[in-house]
């Protein structure tokens, strides 16, 4: 196998497929990159066993065909490292890839590329299409809700459901829950599949190009997602995820409008001397005056008022202030509207101008 191309067309396929290689891995051909050349165009695959990557790139200068493994890392630092707008010459012989560009050569390790394991195809599913733009914004605006290494596995991941043609995305830790909605964009079966928080993560990653549609495939195992430049697979977990809508709160009548980023900045300033341990703040609503309080073992105390609209009896609540700032993060808007019911119940908290997103943080007592 031998081909020329130019530096930048083959580190942006490398450049995607290397954040899925695992650089601690139980198979030594895990580490590897399989490039495969075939009628000038040059893939490249990555794979853990649970996510797989493939990236495509046309290669002009090419006179064979054939397909080998080398090491994921050092293939890209290799390239990285190279001058700007360089040509890089690839060859392949002897268990052995030489890869030349001016006056450097390097000659790296190869591993067979029947090694090399595969996620199977996807004969059959549902599938459908949606902007990248769209699937990435409604991603980014829930999946810092995602559980990491709970013991209750499907929580380490994000619900896809699709009902009635929407679209909807929900995670949740168990403390709070986000969610978001696409109207009218899935146009085939119902369906509940539960997306591993690894497979959430590299696929925000990938989607750069907002206009552009991305092809989704669902399997019975596996999620796959496809545009003109990559190929992205993912195996989905197999549990229950919980009811999200038992936890939708009710009977909230009493709201909260606030300007975002005054909110956001007063629970910043007052999370400094939070408890480290469980992150608690007292907020109290009266009179369009909400004030926040956090207090810690060594009898410090931070306090900010922060002026809202509000017109319901005073009411007294505690939360985690870290949950709140994240949703903070991720609300667009410039005001936030939260919906409360009482001292112990959770909180509905939503972009006052677009309700396409909307979140739950449970309360805390202190």
């Amino acid at each position: 196998m031998k081909f020329v191309i130019a530096r930048e067309a083959l580190l942006k396929p490398l450049n995607l497929v290397a954040g899925v290689v695992e650089r601690r891995h139980t198979l030594p051909v895990l580490a590897n990159v399989l490039l495969k050349l075939d009628d000038g165009q040059l893939s490249l695959t990555g794979t853990d066993l649970e996510v797989e990557l493939v990236g495509r790139v046309t290669v002009d200068d090419s006179d064979s065909c054939g397909e080998v493994t080398v090491p994921a890392r050092k293939l890209f630092d290799i390239c990285k490292s190279l001058p700007e707008h360089s040509l890089v010459d690839f060859s392949s012989e002897q268990q052995k890839v030489v890869v030349k560009s001016g006056r450097s050569r390097f000659t790296l390790s190869t591993l067979p590329a029947s090694e090399f394991p595969s996620i199977e195809d996807i004969a059959s599913g549902q599938s459908f299409e949606l902007l990248q733009g769209d699937l990435k914004r409604v991603l980014d605006h829930t999946m810092f809700a995602m559980a990491q290494q709970d013991v209750r596995y499907y929580l380490n991941g994000m619900l896809w459901e699709i009902q009635d043609g929407n679209f909807k995305v929900v995670a949740t830790d168990g403390h709070r829950l986000a969610m978001a909605t696409l109207d009218n964009v899935a146009h085939c079966d119902d369906r509940r599949i539960i997306l591993p928080r690894k497979g959430v993560i590299e696929l925000v990653r990938l989607l750069q190009d907002k206009e552009e549609k991305i092809h989704i495939t669902i399997g019975n195992s596996h999620l796959r997602a496809t545009t003109a430049d990559f190929t992205f697979s993912s195996k989905l977990v197999d549990g229950k995820f919980p009811d999200y809508m038992r936890v939708l709160p009710r009977n909230t009548d009493k709201q909260v409008i606030a300007d975002r980023e005054d909110l956001r900045a007063a629970l910043a300033r007052v999370a400094i001397l939070s408890n480290e341990t469980y992150h608690g703040v007292r907020m109290h609503m009266e009179d369009n005056v909400l004030t926040i309080v956090a207090n810690n073992p060594e009898q410090e105390e931070a306090k900010e008022s922060v002026s809202i609209e509000y017109q319901f009896e005073a009411l007294e609540i505690g939360f985690n202030v870290s949950y709140l700032l994240d949703v903070m993060g991720v609300v667009s808007g410039d005001t936030v509207k939260i919906s409360l019911a009482d001292a112990g119940s959770s909180a509905l908290v939503e972009d006052n101008e677009n309700a396409e997103a909307l979140y739950v943080v449970m309360p805390m007592r202190l």
